[in-house]
């Protein structure tokens, strides 16, 4: 839809009041994108009671920080998340809690700084390059497999130091029915008190941990055969692991530490930056103008010429357009932590048990913050160095000293697989029919629409 020279991408109906309980929470568990209402985008904060759960949501970046930072020791991640994320993550990064979270954190770390990031430019450049020779020939596409396809290539290039291997497309299958199945939330992970639960109901999360972990070992197993590469100076991700000792008792990692690390940046590699790269494609497709002004600027500094980190400034309105991707579509759409003591949150008292909501969706839409907040305007990211850290209402990366360790890795792999993919062609849909964000652990489309991909 287009208002006023505005493209303002489709969306859920905001309802003029809050919908009664008995019609929110069946909603909620279905698609939580559908239950909001007009004050959700207006108020700071919201307390609810609802399945014997007390709630508080916060939209203000004082009680954020206070969450996130500040007061972080006491605000840990509740049940429901441990539930939903184990089969996939196990004891891996995103899980860990305390001491064992911080020395995780210092174990991956090296990876992902700028030197290393930069120095894995030629993988995601080979992982755009296969995307197109996929391409080739095709006049329409449906985008979450091409891209699930991609990023996988690149993940497994970057981290493991492994050609693509048809026999591993399987995962990206895997993982994604795992979101549409069984990873999805239901009212017992709701009230379920402790993370074993009701296991009695969850057949279908063991049967994916099983296959999940299976599949994830023969990536170690082929890695370790295969070899490392000369492309990879620093390393790749099981070098590292392999070499890491914790500084303070020189203990190495387990096997299941060092398979969960692998299957987390697995999962998180190539799942998070694929939705990335679809929601960048569908907002492209209904801005063509954007499109070409952004194709104007690969033109002008083809994807060949990036050989570092530093080139991708010749793009600066890919750059934006992804980040306002992140701020429609943030890929993780809710951050919910549990209050373990009493506390006061900016004048609001919460008791022990206390869930808190920060949910990202709902921040990146705020009235209060954001000019034309449903408008698709890349420009508002102009000249922002690291928004997602300079920026208190930009939170696609969660925020505080447990901010996603991949965001840079996410962003430049971005860039350059859909540069590649715009170098080459113009994109359009096929249809007019909308497609509207649905919340599966990421924010997913509600359907996979078929591109026109013009070849130039």
């Amino acid at each position: 839809m287009t208002t006023a020279g505005l493209v303002v991408p489709p969306a859920h109906p905001v309802h003029a009041k809050p919908l009664p309980k008995w019609r929110w929470l069946p909603q909620f568990f279905a698609n939580p994108f559908t239950i909001y209402a007009e004050e959700s985008f207006q108020a700071l904060y919201g307390q609810a009671d609802a399945l014997g759960v007390k709630t508080l949501s916060i939209n203000d970046p004082i009680g954020i920080d206070h969450v996130m930072r500040s007061h972080m020791t006491n605000y840990v991640r509740p049940v429901v998340q441990s539930r939903l994320f184990r089969p996939v993550m196990g004891i891996g990064l995103f899980l860990a809690e305390g001491e064992v979270w911080r020395r995780q954190r210092r174990m991956l770390a090296p990876l992902f700084t700028p030197a290393a990031v930069s120095d894995l430019t030629p993988h995601f450049q080979s992982a755009g390059d296969m995307m197109l020779n996929r391409l080739s020939g095709s006049t329409r596409a449906q985008f979450t497999d091409v891209f699930h396809r991609t990023t996988l290539d690149a993940v497994l290039k970057a981290l493991f130091s492994l050609p693509a291997d048809e026999s591993r497309a399987g995962m990206t299958v895997m993982a994604r029915t795992y979101l549409e199945g069984a990873g999805r939330p239901t009212v017992l992970d709701a009230i379920a008190k402790t993370e074993t639960q009701f296991g009695w109901a969850f057949g279908a999360r063991k049967r994916f941990r099983s296959g999940w972990t299976k599949m994830v070992d023969d990536v170690i197993a082929t890695r370790k055969a295969h070899g490392g590469d000369q492309a990879h100076a620093r390393g790749d991700l099981l070098d590292l692991l392999l070499k890491a000792r914790d500084p303070q008792t020189g203990e190495a990692p387990s096997s299941d530490e060092i398979r969960d690390q692998c299957g987390t940046l697995l999962a998180a590699g190539f799942e998070t930056t694929s939705r990335l790269l679809f929601w960048a494609t569908y907002l492209l497709a209904l801005d063509p103008a954007e499109q070409d002004r952004i194709r104007a600027e690969i033109q002008a500094f083809p994807v060949t010429n990036i050989t570092r980190m530093d080139d991708l400034a010749h793009w600066p309105r890919l750059r934006n357009a992804l980040l306002e991707t992140l701020r429609l579509y943030p890929p993780v759409a809710y951050v919910v932590r549990k209050a373990i003591n009493d506390d006061v949150i900016a004048g609001h008292a919460i008791t022990a048990g206390t869930e808190v909501w920060i949910s990202p969706y709902i921040l990146h839409r705020h009235r209060k913050y954001w000019e034309n907040p449903t408008a698709f305007m890349p420009d508002r990211f102009a000249g922002i160095a690291s928004p997602w850290t300079s920026m208190d209402t930009f939170l696609p990366f969660g925020a505080g000293p447990r901010i996603c360790i991949g965001a840079g890795f996410a962003m430049v792999e971005a860039q350059i697989v859909l540069a590649s993919l715009l170098s080459k062609y113009r994109i359009s849909l096929e249809d007019n029919k909308p497609v509207l964000p649905t919340f599966r652990l990421a924010t997913v489309p509600d359907r996979d629409p078929y591109f026109k991909i013009e070849r130039l």
